[in-house]
């Protein structure tokens, strides 16, 4: 593939970990029947089986080329507004319809689900990112459209609502009144993605030839986000460039997932030290440096299989924060195999100081970034200062996942000084987590750290 080329497939990284993901367990009904996953095959497939390389569907590459790939470049400007010591490149993905990298995955599952005979795809969204890409995408192939939306985000963000209406979807802010789910919540879950998602579940199975489609958390999302590393890698080879970090913001996993993972295994393939890796978290939401390494649930249903995860508890009551996109409980299983097995680092990040950072972004590049990215934004710049325990000694890639033009109500509260950070006492936290259980040591996992 050249520098200027669009991948014409997929790379997994799964293949280069050595050892197998955690399986997932499957919740048991009242009835004592078990919850199936309404999966198409090919997608099934993607998550589980040992191959690295996957052809990208025609229909599918299609689209890609329409937007893909997208700019790289030194952020020299950035460089200096923060202080950097090395070089640092931004990889921006917000460029098309959806505003960010969601669209990726999004056009990916739609062909998959159409394949399947599926007519309407239901989902829930923070932000409203993977919303916008999922309305996208089922416009672009033929399907309907429903999405949940978090509320206090929607309301906050009332043009990405507009946006999904303009491409067809139908709109509901969760908490809604039309599911079980929503009801029974005491009120206090508003804020939380969980919700959202849990909504879309019970929603979509009432339905005929609806089918629940997730954005992020999935090892299928993460292998089709994984354009994004792929081109990186093509064109800082063009440079004559090699990333000593590569950083990416972390809600479930997908962004962080396809702008790093792909260097790990081009380096597996090599046999050469794969680059640091490092996940930008909200500090809101610290699964991954204050969670635990457990069996949870991933929406409020508690019907979808329990997965192995970095956690914070899927009980625990997320604070409203322009983490936005970030604001999820819990880390995808691949992502959190990765961090417990010593592959990929995290960091938290404050939203005030992710918004400073986007702040900086703005006036030094010509590039307004999301919330999200500016967690990421904010890893590298901490980095590049080498202001952390360990700096980078080399180039910095950081994926800038989105735009921020439908985020400037965010930016009007810092520069108004309004914001402030709201992070989980322990206390709260380890009641969030009282009676997870513990993923099952693996040896392998010790020898890899090793």
């Amino acid at each position: 593939m050249s520098a200027g080329a669009t991948p014409t497939r997929w790379r997994s990284v799964l293949p280069h970990l050595g050892y197998q993901l955690p399986p997932d367990r499957s919740p048991v009904r009242p009835d004592g029947t078990q919850v199936t996953v309404n999966l198409p095959m090919e997608l099934v497939r993607q998550s589980i089986r040992q191959r690295e390389h996957w052809p990208i569907p025609d229909e599918v590459l299609d689209a890609y080329r329409r937007f893909r790939p997208t700019p790289l470049w030194r952020a020299t400007g950035f460089e200096r507004a923060v202080g950097a010591r090395v070089p640092i490149y931004l990889k921006y993905e917000g460029g098309n319809i959806s505003g960010s990298h969601k669209l990726n995955t999004a056009l990916a599952q739609a062909y998959y689900y159409r394949q399947a005979g599926v007519e309407e795809l239901v989902t829930g969204t923070g932000a409203g990112q993977w919303g916008t890409a999922l309305a996208a995408a089922c416009a672009w192939f033929g399907l309907r459209c429903t999405v949940f939306m978090v509320g206090s985000s929607l309301e906050r963000k009332p043009y990405r609502g507009v946006l999904m209406r303009m491409l067809g979807a139908e709109l509901h802010a969760s908490p809604s009144g039309l599911t079980e789910v929503a009801r029974a919540a005491d009120g206090s879950t508003g804020n939380s993605l969980s919700l959202a998602i849990g909504e879309a579940v019970e929603y979509a199975a009432g339905r005929d030839g609806a089918a629940f489609c997730i954005g992020s958390g999935e090892t299928y999302s993460i292998l089709h986000q994984s354009v994004i590393g792929l081109e990186a890698l093509d064109q800082l080879a063009a440079l004559g460039v090699e990333a000593d970090t590569v950083v990416g913001a972390v809600g479930a996993g997908s962004n962080f997932g396809g702008v790093a993972l792909p260097f790990f295994a081009d380096a597996a393939a090599r046999g050469v030290p794969a680059p640091r890796l490092v996940a930008a978290e909200s500090a809101a939401t610290p699964k991954l440096t204050r969670g635990v390494y457990a069996y949870d649930r991933t929406d409020e249903t508690g019907t979808g299989p329990l997965e192995a995860m970095y956690t914070i508890g899927s009980d625990y009551r997320i604070p409203d924060s322009h983490s936005a996109g970030l604001r999820f409980h819990g880390a995808a299983k691949l992502v959190s195999a990765m961090r417990h097995a010593g592959q990929v680092e995290a960091v938290a990040v404050g939203q005030v100081a992710a918004l400073d950072a986007g702040r900086h972004l703005t006036r030094s590049e010509m590039v307004l970034p999301a919330p999200e990215s500016g967690h990421a934004l904010a890893v590298a710049a901490q980095l590049a200062g080498g202001d952390t325990e360990r700096g980078a000694w080399g180039p910095i890639l950081v994926c800038v996942s989105g735009s921020g033009y439908l985020d400037l109500a965010a930016y009007q509260q810092l520069l108004a000084g309004e914001l402030t950070d709201e992070e989980p006492a322990a206390a709260v936290l380890r009641a969030a987590q009282a009676g997870l259980e513990p993923v099952p040591a693996a040896p392998i996992l010790a020898q890899v750290r090793r």
